[in-house]
């Protein structure tokens, strides 16, 4: 295999179409931080390497894990996976793994440095959790409870997290801005198991969509939008943002679309749902962030 070839093997690997999922908690946490004059822009800079470089660690690993237990393969649904198609070895993808959590480890040191303990223990139990999310005897992804990971570690954890780089303070309002970015970055992982559901079904991955089944997923997902859209209100009735806090409501057309991709694609359409709905979440992500700051 040629260097080119290999280096887009790599990047297929990393799974870029859906890397918006570690962009949206720092941009939205940094945002909060802005609109209350409390903002060092090096801290973002290196929140944003340490959110994307754990992402790409944990979607390594899940090529890794989903190929050993036999959930991947050359007749899955969804776009190609380097191990199943032979693109990278077992081993190539171990060191692999090793190396991106090790250098978001090295990187986030600085902020541990300048910021506290603190920040070594979140920075520690992302990467752990990263890691069991499909390795170790009970896998988060295949017990159900790939959702729940995804809205704490994405939502909650990257939004608060970022917020308290600047500020060194835990408040309820960073909680709340964290919901609607928890909400939408999950609804990336349910169209990709809605997706699945009959595979994983097959090798024994109970994803919350296998549990639940088609018809609660699809309602899940409705939910969650709805969840993300309250939160406007919630901001500008309770804690007083101007109007501009409602900026994410002009979404609602590309949610309506989504929600009908839902009920309507199949198989393999659907991949045109995940990826518009990873830059759905960007788009609101961006919007919540404007609102926030003006």
């Amino acid at each position: 295999m040629s260097k080119e070839s290999k280096l887009n093997a790599w990047i297929l690997a990393s799974r870029p179409k859906t890397l918006l999922a570690a962009v949206v908690p720092v941009m939205v946490g940094s945002a909060l931080a802005i609109s209350q004059g409390k903002f060092f822009f090096p801290y973002s800079l290196v929140a944003l390497l340490c959110s994307t470089l754990i992402q790409i660690g944990t979607n390594f690993t899940n090529d890794l894990y989903d190929y050993l237990k036999g959930s991947d393969t050359v007749k899955r649904k969804g776009p190609r996976r380097v191990l199943a198609s032979g693109l990278i070895s077992v081993k190539e993808m171990q060191l692999a793994i090793i190396f991106v959590f090790g250098l978001t480890f090295l990187l986030g040191l600085y902020l541990v440095y300048s910021i506290g303990i603190l920040i070594l223990w979140v920075g520690l139990f992302s990467i752990f959790a990263g890691i069991i999310y499909t390795a170790g005897p009970f896998p988060l992804a295949y017990n159900g409870l790939g959702d729940l990971f995804v809205f704490i570690f994405f939502g909650i954890i990257g939004t608060m997290g970022t917020y308290y780089l600047h500020t060194q303070e835990i408040s309820t309002i960073a909680l709340i801005v964290s919901f609607p970015v928890g909400s939408l970055i999950t609804n990336i992982l349910i169209v990709n198991n809605f997706r699945d559901v009959e595979e994983d079904r097959n090798s024994n991955k109970k994803t919350l969509a296998v549990i639940l089944g088609k018809e609660i997923t699809r309602w899940q997902y409705i939910f969650l939008i709805i969840i993300s859209y309250l939160t406007s209100f919630c901001l500008y009735f309770i804690f007083k943002f101007s109007l501009w806090i409602f900026l994410p409501i002009s979404t609602i057309p590309l949610s309506i679309v989504l929600v009908k991709m839902l009920f309507t694609l199949k198989g393999e359409e659907l991949n045109k749902t995940l990826e518009l709905s990873a830059k759905f979440a960007g788009l609101y992500g961006l919007l919540l962030s404007i609102g926030l700051i003006i």
